[in-house]
């Protein structure tokens, strides 16, 4: 338990004694992890054995050389999960530290998320998107948005020509898709209008990034061309398929009020309901709107800001930001600056983009890049997994069906207001204003996900709204960052609300942890206590380092 001020200097014995810690019980448990199931467990290495079986468990078997998503399969995994919630019943922690008891409620949340995704979400069912194999780009956040099967090809992280081991492996992995679509046919048997004809495109996208890959590997050998071209063969079948059956499709999307608030309370473990994130976004929606017109009275004398007109001056500028932003952060002592944060976000700065087809987020890089490197504290997040990962076997890798997002895309959006009131935009007030904006962005965009997951808005409707109260019309409906961001929301409910969520949630806890300290509060030793408990729900680590669980006890009453 976490409980006392931590110096700095104090961090690396904090993380090597978590270590240890994490490690510990093994003696003393030895005997009882060697008897049969039945016996009571009492220990954190019991845990540690629950949940390595536990996540072999949770993946599904194979079926014809594809992830097996059939109906009777997932009744027999609904069936079976029944036992390792049953075994996860069985422990005493409440003599356990905190870390370790947080540890047990990411392991409950994750059994939560298989039960809720089998009962209501039903995704291998309802969403065509399900089936997209092909991902040519790294997520920013532990693991892809949104579900996705188990069979998945990261295609961003080869390299071309492929290697002789490289071009072995991905000819395996291709060979997985036509089974799988032949599969998806027979289980999508869903009726979620809005799901079924924003999956479309994601299946017609992958028929152009198998195009490309085909013009990649052009002298790759025949085992590969054979399983590419049968791929690109079941991609664009199955993509008609998708089309004709379109216009039987007549029925909601949305998980309801109801179901969407047991989600969002027994999987993200998030302290609210439906209702309560609904006032909570609109009044960040008004907060943002509101401080934009005071920041534009307060900067009404000075010049506009100018956007980067020109690859050159992009590539100055994004260079020069990071620069200075890696340099406010350590010279203001807000983080511990690690010799991996500046390359994390130097690789990501991207290029210039013409005026007309600039995103929303791309919009405001070209007026000034820094508030969109503040929320790139997501590639510090990653960095950090690999270089200094967590002692926690549990917390290691990224937890399942994006438990995380409260804490990744509730920080990186606070981060973005929290630099601007540490002074960050001091020498360029204008920049104040662009921060406003993308705070409404976000809240705006949630609001659209919440009346969508409530079937009170199509999805067409949440985005109508998305970009009617987006400021200043950045917020364009001719490009795809619109669509994805809606259908992505209404995929993975409590994601897209979860920035704005998870924001406030992120602040309670800098409210108490600050009150809790003051007056030797230390806003460096804060992001570092937050990082050394790696990417976990809010409510956990607001427990973790304040010692206050009042938000899981509640959390733990409303599954009752």
């Amino acid at each position: 338990m976490r409980l006392k001020f931590i110096k700095p200097l104090k961090l690396l014995v904090l993380i090597t004694g978590l270590a240890i810690a994490f490690q510990g019980n093994t003696q003393d448990s030895q005997a009882s992890d060697n008897t049969d199931r039945a016996v009571k467990p009492t220990s954190y290495q019991a845990l540690l054995t629950l949940f390595t079986d536990w996540r072999v468990f949770e993946r599904p078997d194979s079926l014809n050389g594809a992830p097996d998503y059939t109906v009777e399969a997932m009744r027999i995994k609904h069936q079976q999960l029944q036992s390792y919630q049953d075994r996860l019943s069985t422990f005493d922690i409440s003599h356990w530290p905190v870390e370790q008891q947080v540890d047990y409620h990411l392991v409950r949340a994750e059994m939560n998320g298989l039960d809720f995704n089998i009962r209501v979400l039903r995704p291998w069912q309802r969403d065509p998107a399900f089936y997209t194999s092909i991902w040519t780009y790294q997520s920013d956040t532990p693991a892809h948005e949104g579900p996705t099967h188990a069979a998945i090809i990261e295609l961003w992280t080869y390299s071309f020509p492929l290697s002789v081991e490289a071009e072995a492996k991905l000819t395996a992995e291709l060979q997985s898709i036509p089974p799988l679509l032949q599969q998806a046919r027979i289980n999508l048997t869903g009726n979620a209008r809005d799901l079924w004809v924003a999956g479309i495109k994601n299946i017609t996208d992958q028929a152009s990034d198998l195009q490309q890959l085909a013009e990649q590997t052009s002298s790759a050998g025949n085992a590969f061309q054979v399983a590419l071209k049968h791929a690109q063969h079941a991609t664009g079948q199955f993509a008609e398929w998708l089309q004709q059956q379109a216009t039987s499709k007549t029925g909601p999307s949305g998980v309801g009020k109801q179901h969407y608030t047991w989600y969002l309370q027994n999987v993200h473990l998030v302290p609210l309901s439906w209702e309560e994130e609904v006032t909570l976004l609109k009044r960040e929606l008004d907060r943002a709107h509101a401080s934009l017109r005071l920041e534009e009275h307060r900067n009404r004398n000075l010049p506009p800001l100018k956007a980067i007109s020109s690859e050159e001056e992009y590539a100055v500028r994004a260079d020069q930001s990071v620069t200075q932003y890696i340099s406010f952060l350590r010279d203001q002592d807000i983080l511990p600056v690690r010799d991996y944060m500046d390359p994390a976000i130097r690789v990501r700065t991207g290029e210039f983009v013409p005026e007309e087809t600039r995103n929303f987020f791309w919009t405001a890089v070209h007026f000034e890049p820094m508030t969109l490197w503040t929320h790139f504290y997501h590639w510090f997040d990653l960095a950090r997994m690999q270089v200094e990962p967590h002692p926690s076997p549990i917390r290691r890798g990224p937890s399942l069906y994006n438990i995380f997002d409260s804490r990744a895309e509730g920080l990186a959006t606070g981060v973005e207001e929290m630099m601007m009131q540490a002074g960050l935009y001091d020498d360029n007030p204008r920049a104040r204003e662009i921060v406003y904006i993308m705070l409404a962005q976000r809240a705006a965009r949630g609001l659209g996900s919440l009346y969508a997951q409530a079937n009170i808005f199509s999805m067409q409707q949440a985005r109508d709204f998305h970009v009617e109260w987006t400021p200043r019309g950045w917020m364009r409906d001719d490009l795809d960052l619109l669509g994805f961001e809606q259908q992505l929301y209404l995929r993975q409910p409590g994601y897209g609300t979860s920035y704005i969520t998870g924001k406030y949630l992120i602040e309670r806890l800098l409210a108490e942890r600050g009150k809790q300290l003051e007056p030797a509060f230390k806003l460096s030793d804060f992001y570092a206590e937050i990082d050394a408990a790696g990417v976990i729900p809010v409510a956990l680590l607001h427990w973790q380092l304040t010692g206050n669980d009042e938000d899981v006890q509640g959390l733990l009453k409303a599954q009752q």
